[in-house]
């Protein structure tokens, strides 16, 4: 590629052997400045790469700093073979300079070397982030974020789904997290907000008669970061299908996130289907609902092994078991770390047994196991010679989620969790309802507007605990990338569902407007998800933080350190929209 101008004929990235014995103009960022003995040695960076370019008048380099820009012209020649720098693409050239013209002057103390900044405080980095961005690990990031979304749209597109944007200001939803309000200045004391999710919109667009809608839809939640969250603002793959099924989104889930993840990693990604898991089985087998099934290592349910038990740590208790093969060589630091890891997560202990040799069991639980108890034991956990399996013993809502971290710390520490491969699925039937604690009510666990199994029949005739529902989630590698449901789309279903949950038809008419109406004139059973964008590119880049893979991402405490957002605004603008601060 040759960009033909006054300030470059070539790109940086792009000089190569052909191009020896030309006379070339290349412009970029000094990103390094070596002194060979009167000689200089620069390394110029633009976005397509990096070249050397040698300079024998040092009066060109004149007040010239690292991270200024310039504009270089002269002729390409070969390195010398001692030189040749095969890191770089263009490590066997360098452009030997005849005259150079600063264009962008940089201050000299620079509050950190760009190649290292990923090494940098973070808020320090966020405040110079247009320093950090040139760094070519970070820039690259954001490069590979612009061509996987190029790559989702094409192929939402070939699949035939239409990109519809829907609005930014919006009104304020009684359900999910906190909104971000927005004050209206022609209207006194009302507020917009904006959107948590394109959720409603997507539905009203299938009332509509649209088919297949998708957008990179931005979404705005009052959320406190974590390193799978970007508080404020973040991304997703937003897709809904009228007359469609569950198993007619997961389709289409399955086709674009496994071709997505194949084109942009070389790992192994699971191929179509992915595994569908009950809520129920995810939370026995994995302690937790986005299981990470690269890790083999699966939970068993033992509690009713010590139902009579004198055991008095397991007396009355749920108690799960985790069965490691080839672990009872570890040494004993090994476990005693294991034990502390335990006790720090909140657990009173850890037990253990460990299989030293054929029907030879050791550890301080196994004299409170009966033969008949060691038999079953044996059965359902598959204990084998060389076998360890680890007790965890606790109430019965942290019992599974106990059991969940010491598996997912047992894998990491034991070096089980295969890190070359993307394993995904689809965790299903999670329940419709559960019973607040505070309250004893009923409240939804997870979307209100999905269809519960078996229609107004189960709603009528089941207990609310027992319902489950048309909702599920995609899980890859212990990240949860989306959720999702088939809609309700049945004003009576839908009434009576809130019912269950303590509202009223009049609740659902003023809170829910717009689908109420809605779905008195027809509207089609419809179904979707949205894959959160900023998580799939988390995870193809390997960073452990989302805001690795964000341009400008506020920091942990939901500030952007570069415009000193959130900020104070005048007196007269607070009138304009009839706000009065309270002090």
């Amino acid at each position: 590629m040759i960009c033909v101008n006054q300030y470059r004929t070539h790109l940086c990235g792009e000089i190569s052997e052909n191009d020896i014995g030309r006379e070339v103009r290349v412009a970029g960022w000094v990103e390094n400045i070596r002194d060979h003995g009167g000689v200089k040695f620069v390394d110029l960076r633009d976005h397509y790469g990096i070249v050397q370019i040698v300079i024998y008048d040092n009066n060109l380099l004149n007040n010239v700093t690292k991270e200024s820009t310039v504009s270089a012209a002269g002729k390409v020649v070969l390195r010398d073979q001692d030189t040749i720098n095969p890191k770089i693409k263009t490590g066997t050239v360098e452009v030997k300079v005849t005259s150079l013209t600063v264009l962008g002057k940089s201050l000299s103390n620079l509050p950190f070397e760009v190649e290292m900044s990923k090494e940098t405080k973070e808020d320090l980095r966020l405040k110079y982030r247009f320093l950090d961005l040139r760094n070519p690990k970070v820039h690259k990031n954001i490069v590979l974020r612009s061509q996987i979304l190029s790559f989702l749209r094409n192929k939402m597109t070939e699949l035939g789904f239409l990109e519809i944007q829907t609005p930014i200001l919006s009104a304020s939803s009684p359900e999910g997290a906190r909104d971000y309000l927005i004050p209206s200045r022609k209207h006194p004391g009302k507020f917009y907000a904006l959107p948590q999710a394109p959720q409603i919109f997507k539905q009203l667009l299938m009332v509509s008669g649209f088919d297949r809608y998708f957008q990179i839809a931005p979404c705005f939640r009052d959320e406190d970061a974590r390193a799978d969250r970007s508080p404020g603002e973040f991304y997703q793959l937003d897709f809904e299908m009228a007359f469609a099924t569950q198993e007619d989104v997961f389709s289409v889930a399955e086709e674009v996130l496994s071709e997505t993840f194949s084109k942009f990693s070389d790992k192994t990604v699971s191929k179509a289907p992915f595994p569908r898991i009950p809520f129920q089985e995810a939370m026995l087998k994995y302690g937790t609902d986005k299981p990470d099934l690269r890790n083999p290592l699966e939970i068993i349910d033992i509690s009713d092994l010590f139902e009579n038990t004198d055991f008095a740590p397991f007396k009355g208790k749920t108690v799960r078991a985790i069965n490691v093969p080839d672990c009872v060589s570890q040494p004993k630091s090994f476990f005693e770390n294991m034990l502390k890891f335990a006790t720090d997560i909140g657990m009173k202990g850890l037990g253990y047994i460990s299989v030293t040799g054929e029907n030879e069991y050791k550890g301080p639980i196994n004299k409170y196991l009966s033969e008949e108890d060691r038999a079953e034991l044996i059965r359902r956990a598959g204990l084998k010679p060389g076998c360890v399996i680890f007790f965890i013993a606790d109430d019965r809502e942290n019992a599974p989620k106990f059991a969940g971290q010491i598996r997912t710390q047992l894998g990491e520490r034991l070096n089980r969790i295969d890190k070359d491969s993307y394993q995904m699925c689809f965790i299903v039937d999670f329940p419709m309802y559960e019973i607040d604690e505070e309250t004893g009510n009923y409240v939804f666990t997870h979307n209100p507007f999905s269809m519960p199994q078996g229609g107004m029949d189960a709603l009528l005739n089941k207990k609310p605990e027992d319902i489950l529902a048309y909702q599920y989630d995609i899980v890859c590698n212990g990240v949860e990338l989306s959720s999702g449901a088939v809609r309700n789309h049945d004003l009576e279903i839908m009434v009576k569902a809130f019912e269950i949950a303590g509202y009223t038809e009049e609740d659902i008419k003023n809170k829910f407007t717009s689908l109420y109406h809605a779905f008195q004139y027809g509207a089609p059973p419809h179904a979707g998800m949205a894959p959160g964008v900023d998580r799939m590119i988390m995870l193809l880049t390997g960073e452990e933080n989302i805001r690795e893979v964000i341009a400008f991402p506020m920091n942990s405490n939901a500030q952007d350190v570069l415009m000193g957002a959130p900020n104070e605004v005048t007196e007269r603008q607070l009138r304009e929209v009839h706000i009065r601060l309270r002090k």
